[in-house]
């Protein structure tokens, strides 16, 4: 069941891997596990971003050498969406995302543990 975190800025909306995999016009899929763990199983649109380089990322001085080229030009508009293993990165990648200045956050509950149990589509590697 979709839900919300109301804050001053921005909301965060909690989907489930199913809701997102039937959303027609899905926000950029972010997957917040380390590479290993994103090489050995992740979501087919799914780029890797992992938390604590989100986290450290929105410090100035470490922004440019943690955050890639396609996130640092991403726009503060655009539907981002964030996934880990269990859904309790996530929701820690969320709100980071939110007070980055993102005005569109979803957080994928249930995390690629219930993503696969699912059986919904997966990819390995890079």
């Amino acid at each position: 069941m979709t839900s919300t975190s109301a804050s001053a800025r921005s909301r965060i909306i909690h989907l489930s891997p199913k809701e997102f995999t039937k959303l027609t016009n899905p926000p950029l899929l972010i997957d917040v596990r380390s590479r290993w763990e994103y090489a050995a199983g992740h979501a087919p649109t799914a780029l890797n971003l992992s938390l604590p380089r989100i986290l450290l990322g929105t410090m100035p001085l470490f922004r440019r050498w943690l955050l890639p080229q396609w996130f640092r030009d991403l726009s503060k508009e655009r539907a981002v969406a964030v996934i880990c293993l269990t859904s309790h990165r996530s929701p820690i990648a969320a709100n980071a995302l939110v007070k980055a200045g993102f005005s569109q956050v979803f957080n994928i509950t249930g995390g690629m543990m219930e993503w696969q149990r699912l059986g919904l589509e997966t990819r390995t590697g890079k």
